[in-house]
């Protein structure tokens, strides 16, 4: 099951991968610190002090020492007016000449204490704070990667192409891009990590894709206390539908349920009588009358035939119809409106991708669905409706069919299908 698609997403993953990962990477801002840095080593090789004669040294010391001293008095002078209030920037101003407003004593106590800093201590301090920014950067540089938007951007088209050839819906391709953008672009990835990042935001965007509630069918039949649980089907012909209500007829008579059919497609040549077959062999009632009756009465005897004999679940079978037939729609509106189903399910053919996309959307309009069952999901080599019509329905797939026999029906596991595209 899935193994087109599964193939095709590993191919794109690793060449998405391999062309992040040997891309070369260049960061403007990285060479300008670089730059920097090496223009403050060249500032400081230059600043060195050259040999002098011992004279000339004792007297730029003598000088220095002066300096220093005044500099050490007008800090001391300015610490003994810090805890002072009263005529304070009157002094201050008296100090240092300059206006009230424009310096604050504290700001100016530090501002003397840097000076006595000695030159050294500063130029020492500044370049090992640049060293640890310039080694950061490096490191984190050589050990991981970006991918810009508009790389994403032409990285993600091959991505976009191989959804689109396995029937996965516009509007799902488009969920899982902007899925895929937060969380990649512009963020730092460890080099070699590129791949399992990418198949990471792939895995978390498709599971959730399937966030709507899921449905238990036999708790929900069980949960009901006034009996029977109506359960009518519909979809397009050849989708699997006379096929599926078996199966799920044998499912719950394996859960100790009682079980009615209604055959109230009265439309299709020997629909009446496949349906009567599977009765016999389940050993269940099938409620029918001639073809060309009235679905909705036949739908309404089976429902009365259930109540009157204390069953519990009535499936109603119904005519194929397509999506566009409005004059059908509406027959199954009235069906719907008669026997007044707890769960209208729609059954799709899983292979015709797309196709049953537009179905599952057209159909939950008019009557409303409440879940999905996907017939033919064993040899659906491409994925894309089982992907897609959950996400665009909003509402959960229940079942898979995945064969011809009466046990080949399969609750639907997201965490499966994830695995099965190899994510």
């Amino acid at each position: 099951m899935f193994s087109f698609l599964k193939d095709k997403l590993k191919k794109v993953i690793s060449s998405i991968s391999k062309n992040v990962e040997e891309e070369p990477q260049k960061d403007e801002k990285l060479e300008e610190i670089k730059e920097q840095f090496e223009e403050k080593k060249e500032v400081h090789v230059e600043e060195k002090p050259k040999k002098e004669p011992k004279t000339k040294k004792k007297e730029k010391a003598g000088e220095k020492s002066e300096a220093k001293e005044e500099v050490i008095e007008e800090i001391k002078e300015a610490e003994e007016l810090v805890p002072e209030k009263k005529g304070f920037f009157a002094k201050l101003k008296e100090k240092f000449a300059v206006k009230e407003e424009e310096v604050k004593p504290v700001e100016k106590l530090e501002e003397l204490k840097e000076e006595v800093k000695p030159e050294s201590e500063k130029i020492e301090v500044e370049v090992e704070e640049e060293k640890k920014g310039i080694f950061g950067l490096i490191k984190e540089k050589v050990t991981t990667t970006k991918i810009s938007e508009d790389k994403f951007e032409e990285l993600f088209s091959e991505l976009e192409m191989t959804l689109l050839e396995n029937n996965v819906a516009l509007e799902v391709i488009d969920k899982i891009k902007e899925d895929l953008k937060k969380n990649i672009v512009d963020k730092p990835i460890k080099r070699g990590k590129v791949e399992d990042e990418i198949t990471s935001g792939l895995r978390e965007s498709i599971e959730d894709l399937f966030l709507t509630p899921k449905v238990n069918l036999i708790e929900k039949i069980k949960e009901k206390q006034d009996k029977p649980f109506v359960i009518c089907f519909v979809g397009i012909n050849g989708a699997g539908k006379t096929t599926t209500i078996a199966k799920v007829a044998n499912l719950l008579k394996k859960n100790n349920l009682s079980v009615v059919l209604s055959a109230s497609d009265t439309f299709r040549a020997a629909a009446i009588q496949q349906i009567k077959q599977w009765g016999e062999r389940l050993n269940v009632k099938v409620i029918a009358h001639d073809y060309g009756s009235d679905p909705a009465a036949v739908s309404f005897d089976a429902v009365s035939y259930a109540k009157a004999h204390k069953i519990d679940v009535v499936l109603i079978d119904t005519a194929g119809r397509q999506h566009s037939n409005k004059d059908l729609l509406r027959e199954m509106e009235k069906i719907v409106r008669v026997a007044k189903p707890d769960l209208k399910l729609f059954v799709g053919e899983a292979i015709t991708g797309n196709d049953c996309v537009e179905q599952s959307k057209e159909f939950h309009k008019v009557i409303g669905i409440d879940g999905i069952i996907l017939s033919k999901a064993d040899v659906d080599e491409k994925g894309g409706a089982i992907i897609s019509t959950s996400y665009i329905t909003h509402r959960p797939i229940i079942y898979l069919g995945i064969g011809q026999s009466l046990d080949d029906l399969k609750e639907f596991d997201v965490k499966e299908l994830v695995s099965s595209l190899g994510l």
